[in-house]
C-alpha cells in the first residue's frame, strides 16, 4: 500500500510539473484572431497559455530580444523561453525538451498561410522555424513543408 501511495504521489507530481513546464503568455493585439487560433491550437496541444492583449507590442518584442526580422504578430513566454508567431505546437515542445545553447527561443517570421493560426483550407506556405540566439543572430532550426 505505501509503494502504491507513493507511485500515485509520484504520478501526480510529475503531472503537475509537466503541466506547469507547458504554461505561459502569449502577448498579443486584442483584435487578432489568428493569435486567438495559435493559442487555441497549443492548449489544445496541452499547453496553458493565456492571451494578454497589450497596444505595446514593439516594446514587449524589444524587451524579449526579438529581432526585427524574426517578428511576427504575437510573442509567447513559455519557461523562459520567447515563442515568436506561429510555431506549431510539437516543435515548441521538441525545442522545450532539448533547449539548444545561447538560445531565447524559435520564431516563424510573418504570418505563413497553413500555420497553425493561419489556416486557410488547402492552401500551405513551406516556412522556416527560427532559432533565436541571445546575440541576436538567428539560424534555421526547422523547416515545415506540405
Amino acid at each position: 500500500m505505501h509503494k502504491l501511495l507513493l507511485a500515485t504521489m509520484f504520478t501526480i507530481t510529475s503531472i503537475m510539473s509537466f503541466a506547469e513546464s507547458l504554461s505561459g503568455d502569449v502577448f498579443k493585439s486584442p483584435t487578432c484572431g489568428c493569435c486567438n487560433a495559435w493559442i487555441e491550437h497549443m492548449n489544445n496541444a496541452g499547453f496553458a497559455l493565456n492571451g494578454k492583449n497589450t497596444a505595446q507590442l514593439g516594446a514587449i518584442k524589444t524587451q524579449l530580444g526579438i529581432p526585427t526580422s524574426a517578428q511576427s504578430c504575437h510573442s509567447a513566454v513559455i519557461n523562459d523561453y520567447v515563442f515568436e508567431g506561429h510555431i506549431p505546437a510539437n516543435v515548441v515542445k521538441q525545442f522545450l525538451d532539448n533547449p539548444l545553447p545561447n538560445a531565447i527561443g524559435l520564431s516563424v517570421p510573418g504570418m505563413p498561410v497553413g500555420s497553425p493560426g493561419m489556416e486557410m483550407g488547402n492552401r500551405h506556405d513551406d516556412y522556416a522555424v527560427m532559432v533565436l540566439y541571445k546575440d541576436g543572430s538567428v539560424d534555421e532550426y526547422a523547416f515545415i513543408a506540405k
